[in-house]
């Protein structure tokens, strides 16, 4: 696949690039390139992000960095049994426990929210940082969510981080599924409190709760390109009938005409 000339492969993390040393100085590069690639483009073009990451997981499957951005990739394209298989091979390559919330969501992906539910009650889970652990809360209330079972979605999110005033990266994620819960278990008037307090903890909007918010507040958002072409057609259709009328006066000018010969 095509790379830009101005991807070095130098833009990628110094741990990675430590990673790579083990490979010949050529195809360490190349691989990198690939993995700039994948990062680049994971958000805005999933399926060309795993076109690199397949790139380079032909050219180093030894590599721990690779099984995991291939593992992201595929999962970016719900393709959660190839996630999960590369992220189980990096965590065996390291023994680093931080892919296990995101392994246990592809098991949710997978249809299997039982064993997402295993997961979450693991040793594994105490080794993770705050970070992780709050990670492995959004995941278990997703799970029991594609159980049925919201009273017990709501329960497991109710946490001192969901409940402390700092914000954190974390916090917006955690505030909008707590109120996306409420709202599903027919809680509005809580759901609204807590999808204001997602918004102002959401500040790289990395979640949908301000729309969320208004959605509840009854508020309408008119599309400014949808109502020009309303405008259109209205101007379009009261003109129609002065184009009729003056075919009809055409038409009577052309008899009139007749009637003199």
């Amino acid at each position: 696949m095509p790379i830009p000339e101005d991807v070095t492969g130098d833009e990628i993390d110094k741990d990675v690039r430590q990673e790579l040393q083990s490979l010949p100085k050529t195809l360490a590069e190349d691989v990198a390139r690939n993995l700039v690639m994948v990062a680049r483009l994971l958000d805005e073009d999933p399926e060309g992000a795993y076109g690199y990451s397949r790139v380079a997981l032909r050219l180093a499957s030894r590599v721990a960095a690779v099984r995991e951005a291939a593992g992201f990739a595929a999962y970016a394209n719900q393709k959660y049994g190839e996630a999960l298989a590369e992220f189980r091979a990096a965590k065996r390559m390291t023994g680093n426990i931080d892919l296990w919330p995101v392994m246990a969501d592809c098991e949710r992906g997978l249809e299997r929210p039982e064993k997402a539910l295993d997961m979450a009650g693991a040793p594994e889970v105490h080794k993770l940082d705050k970070a992780g652990q709050v990670e492995m809360r959004l995941v278990a209330a997703g799970a029991r969510r594609d159980l049925g079972q919201l009273d017990a979605a709501i329960v497991t999110l109710q946490s001192p981080e969901l409940a402390a005033n700092s914000v954190q990266p974390w916090t917006a994620r955690l505030r909008y599924a707590y109120a996306d819960a409420l709202l599903a278990a027919g809680r509005e008037s809580e759901a609204r409190e807590w999808f204001a307090k997602a918004v102002e903890a959401d500040r790289d909007g990395s979640t949908d709760a301000s729309d969320r918010l208004a959605e509840l507040d009854g508020v309408e958002f008119v599309d400014a390109m949808a109502g020009d072409a309303e405008a259109d057609d209205q101007v379009q259709a009261l003109a129609a009938p002065k184009a009729d009328e003056a075919e009809d006066e055409d038409e009577n000018d052309a008899e009139g005409e007749n009637d003199k010969d």
